[in-house]
């Protein structure tokens, strides 16, 4: 039965869409009303390497058995939604027009699939070890999840990587590292089935015969995307510098051995939460794929074009890292750095002060 997903942003959110479209499901993208025109328009175009081939295939959502639409977010009928994905940058969501949208979505009691890099506060409330923690400071608005259920909010780590290639549309997507996306459990059973039967969808889709990357991968366990926090530290974040960015390859490879030590300081404090070691990625396994990512990540392109604000899953591990007791100096370098460069003077709250 084709469902109808909601998805809060348009440029990553469309490659879970077009993995959706693919397996015959229904999606709405929510974006600025000009790029709704253009989908609307066009639809999407995603550029993904199946494997064994040696150059990207285009994905185009107007061949796709699913049917695609855009609106902006004033215009959103949340009633019509069986799953919402939160696919923005955590700033955007103290847009006025989205906080709008957000209170509608949590009125309607919607379950709520985030693929973000910064975890929602109620997915975070939902580990016993976090529940009181104080975390609001590492949000740009922390009010914005105030009226969520934690039951009815998930976090799905966003492995693949993926861009907007310059000088091309809106509508346009290239996937560089195409990896899956893994998703905790809801609280709820019926919502788990919900995503199970998308997992076993997309599972399902061929392309001329071939297999298609970049899954949805379900875990019972709530700290599976926790995961995804070594490799942001070691790499993404370290790519902003005094002076230009540098690639995250260039972040990991130039000293491994100090990455090494980071990456392993940021698991054993998932581990300290609850996270069962297996559930980690392997750091060599982190260094090896690595070694192509040859661009600076998301995080630091925005710091250098002067975004007032990006995720901070950096103030977030070292706000956990402190309360834990078990604080790292390479964590509050990092944050202090990317302080300096959004000239954010006390972001840091007072802890591992110059």
């Amino acid at each position: 039965m084709p469902r109808n997903i909601l998805i809060l942003g348009a440029s990553y959110g469309s490659l879970l869409g077009t993995k959706l479209l693919m397996a015959g499901h229904n999606v709405t993208l929510v974006c600025r009303r000009k790029t709704a025109d253009l989908i609307n328009r066009e639809g999407t175009e995603v550029r993904i390497k199946l494997r064994d081939e040696a150059g990207h295939r285009a994905i185009f959502s107007r061949d796709l058995p699913g049917t695609l639409d855009a609106t902006p977010p004033e215009d959103v009928d949340v009633s019509r939604y069986d799953l919402v994905g939160l696919a923005m940058q955590e700033p955007q969501y103290n847009d006025y027009s989205i906080r709008l949208l957000m209170i509608k979505i949590s009125e309607a009691k919607r379950p709520c699939l985030s693929l973000m890099n910064m975890p929602p506060l109620p997915y975070l409330r939902r580990i016993p070890a976090l529940a009181n923690m104080d975390l609001e400071f590492a949000y740009t608005n922390a009010g914005v999840w105030d009226r969520f259920e934690p039951g009815l909010v998930t976090l799905c780590s966003p492995d693949p990587q993926a861009y907007r290639p310059a000088g091309e549309g809106a509508n346009v997507l290239h996937v560089g590292l195409p990896t899956n996306f893994k998703a905790a459990a809801f609280a709820d059973e019926a919502h788990n089935q919900l995503l199970r039967e998308l997992e076993a969808d997309i599972d399902a889709v061929r392309l001329d015969g071939q297999d298609v990357p970049v899954k949805l991968k379900v875990f019972d366990s709530l700290f599976v995307p926790l995961a995804k926090w070594s490799m942001l530290l070691t790499g993404n974040y370290r790519c902003v510098t005094p002076e230009e960015p540098q690639s995250i390859r260039d972040a990991v490879h130039s000293d491994l051995a100090r990455s090494r030590a980071i990456y392993e300081h940021v698991d054993a404090i998932a581990q300290r939460l609850g996270a069962d070691p297996k559930d980690q990625v392997p750091f060599e396994k982190y260094a090896k794929a690595a070694e192509s990512l040859l661009n600076p990540s998301s995080a630091a392109r925005a710091v250098a074009s002067g975004a007032p604000f990006i995720e901070r899953v950096d103030v977030l591990v070292k706000l956990i890292s402190h309360q834990l007791g078990a604080p790292d100096a390479e964590i509050d370098r990092t944050v202090r750095m990317v302080d300096r460069k959004l000239g954010e003077r006390v972001i840091s709250g007072g802890f591992g002060a110059d």
